[in-house]
Parts: structure tokens; sequence; C-alpha cells
């Protein structure tokens, strides 16, 4: 199977990173495009924005251009579920989501869930982290980091509002 492609250009005002691309989105061409996932409604919801931004590859292309929001994943490799990722999978997209933040060098990257976070650190820097919501106290390569839960259905124990008021927050650190 494809994957999703990033969608990068530098420089970067915030990389937003997923844990990894979901059949849904991989087949519709655009992140977060399963229909359950509440990314699009939590970001038409926080405040940020004046106009609505529609679920679809021209939302993603608009906030990529418009508010210079680049999108990736910690890992390529597109899943029903995470139980389905390997420590190898982890391994790589350590690496390779490391160099894209080199190479695009975004004012803070934004981490879709603890997990991603974790298994970022995990891999890349050989550590576990004590990761909490929001900005963390610490930064990767001099760039500010902020964890937002993930709004995948999957991950059931937030709501919409508790994603809304997180997007909220994070769109506040955004320069």
């Amino acid at each position: 199977m494809e994957t999703l492609p990033d969608l990068l250009s530098a420089p970067l005002a915030a990389l937003s990173v997923g844990l990894n691309p979901s059949i849904p989105s991989v087949k519709a061409g655009f992140y977060f495009a399963n229909p359950r996932n509440r990314f699009w409604k939590a970001l038409n919801q926080c405040g940020f924005f004046d106009e609505h931004i529609e679920a679809s590859f021209k939302g993603c292309q608009y906030l990529h251009t418009k508010y210079r929001i680049g999108f990736t994943d910690l890992v390529k490799r597109p899943t029903a579920g995470c139980g389905d990722l390997k420590a190898l999978d982890y391994r790589n997209g350590s690496s390779r989501l490391q160099q894209l933040i080199d190479d695009t060098q975004p004012d803070i990257v934004w981490f879709h869930g603890k997990l991603t976070c974790q298994k970022y650190l995990q891999y890349s820097e050989g550590k576990p982290s004590a990761t909490s919501w929001g900005l963390q106290s610490w930064t990767i390569n001099a760039k500010p980091v902020y964890v937002s839960p993930n709004p995948s259905p999957a991950n059931a124990a937030f709501s919409l509002a508790v994603i809304s008021d997180s997007y909220a927050d994070f769109f506040k650190h955004l320069s």
C-alpha cells in the first residue's frame, strides 16, 4: 500500500506530526481524512480561524500555504491501528522525523498524542520521556514542542471539546 506524502516546505511555522497514516487518509489523499477523526472539527472549533477549513486535501494545502503548517507522520506505514506498528517502524520514523525537523526548521513541533511524542523520543534519543499535555519544558533542536491529544477515533478518552481546547492553546504558541 502507498503512504500519505508529507506536505512540507521550509520554513514552517509548525510541523504537525501524527503517529502514522490511517488507511482512509491514504485512500483519500489527505491528513486526518477518516470521517470519524476529530482533527478538522476541533480545528474549526478552536477559535483561531475566521474561516471554516474543509476536511480535504485543499484544507491541508490551505493550512500549509496560509499558516505555514506542515504535515507528516512519525511512521509513514499506514495501518488499521497502532498495534500493527513495530520497533523498526519507530526507529526508522524517528530518524526520518529528526531529519525533517532539521530540514524544515519549524518554529514549533506539534505532536498529536503522547504516544507519538514518546515513541519519537524513545527511538531518537534512546530514552523514555516524561511527556505532558501542552507545551513541553524541553525542545527538539532548540524548537519548542507541543503535545495535544490524538484526534483519532481510536482515542475516545478525549472529547472533541478537550481536543479543541488543546488546539486553541497550541495556536497561542504559533508565530
